[in-house]
């Protein structure tokens, strides 16, 4: 075989290993590039949680974690002796007040206004007899047979039986009239206040029985029954059923013109379905959040936007924490 031939036979091998390199590259370039991209989310539903604002002992759990409950269901109930006390003492305060309150409309007593009264006819009476007096003696220091200091003398005690009089008069109307406007509109109030104290002890006894707000399932119960649990502690948690979503974290190349209103299809693997959903919230996780640098290709940053999306139809057995597929 000569030079030239095995020369050509070199180039050939070299020219056919390039081809295979080439096919195998752009058969594996095809392939990635059919290769759909695929967004794993999972189902979420609204929770709330049940809590008091007194403390108080777990007395007793009338639900089970996975009690499907409805709105004023009883859920627990609560032993709160010191709130109890607070009501002995309120009730106590609103009779005080009340009996006070009583008192000033009412006035004073029948035996007070009826002894009221006599003194100021006996001041009356000497107020009258020493007006009589003064107008004898003035008639006789007129006709110049009685002296100036007896008439004095005597216009004096008139005077300090008129006033004696006014003061017993006074005295008389006071009782009759009971305490003054002031009094009846303090003692109103005090009735008022301790009549709030009253309804805001009530409150708290409200408290001490917990019931759903709204209709759903016991997702956790947190104490167990004979704990103590402290103002604003959740005892239990309900699961709002009817108001669940799916929510996604999409790179914003794959939106894919996905926004608010919009509807896709996403595939449910506990039941091997599609469901429809509809986007309500869009909104990108900030410059924290997962994202795919670029730049070195000399393009850009491709942030993450958080999606929720609720179905556009019920699926039953949906469950919270399900995976949702899109493709």
């Amino acid at each position: 075989m000569s030079a030239k031939t095995q020369h050509n036979n070199i180039l050939l091998a070299v020219a056919g290993f390039i081809a295979v390199v080439i096919i195998v590259a752009l058969i594996g370039f095809l392939a990635l590039d059919r290769t759909p991209d695929v967004i794993q989310g999972q189902v979420e539903v609204t929770e709330y949680r049940v809590s008091s604002k007194v403390p108080g002992r777990i007395l007793e759990l009338r639900v089970s974690e996975g009690d499907y409950v409805k709105a004023g269901d009883t859920l627990a109930i609560l032993d709160a002796p010191d709130v109890r006390a607070k009501m002995e003492q309120a009730r106590s305060a609103e009779s005080a007040a009340a009996a006070l309150e009583l008192k000033a409309q009412n006035g004073a007593r029948k035996e007070q206004i009826q002894g009221a009264y006599n003194v100021y006819q006996q001041a009356k009476a000497g107020f009258e007899i020493a007006e009589k007096s003064y107008q004898r003696i003035q008639r006789l220091y007129d006709e110049g047979v009685m002296s100036a200091q007896k008439r004095d003398e005597v216009y004096a005690n008139y005077k300090a039986m008129e006033a004696q009089m006014m003061a017993a008069q006074s005295q008389y109307d006071m009782a009759v009239n009971g305490a003054r406007m002031e009094d009846k509109m303090a003692a109103a109030a005090q009735v008022g206040r301790a009549k709030g104290a009253v309804q805001e002890v009530n409150s708290y006894i409200h408290e001490t029985v917990q019931i759903a707000q709204k209709e759903g399932e016991v997702a956790n119960i947190y104490p167990k029954v004979g704990e103590l649990v402290g103002t604003g502690s959740p005892i239990m948690s309900i699961a709002v059923m009817d108001d669940m979503w799916g929510t996604f974290n999409v790179r914003e190349d794959q939106l894919n013109g996905m926004q608010v209103g919009s509807e896709f299809t996403a595939f449910v693997p506990a039941f091997n379905k599609e469901v429809k959903m509809k986007v309500y919230y869009l909104k990108d996780q900030g410059s924290y959040a997962v994202w795919k640098a670029t730049k070195a290709n000399g393009q850009y940053d491709l942030k993450t936007f958080e999606v929720k999306a609720r179905p556009v139809e019920k699926l039953d057995g949906l469950r919270p924490g399900m995976s949702l597929i899109i493709k």
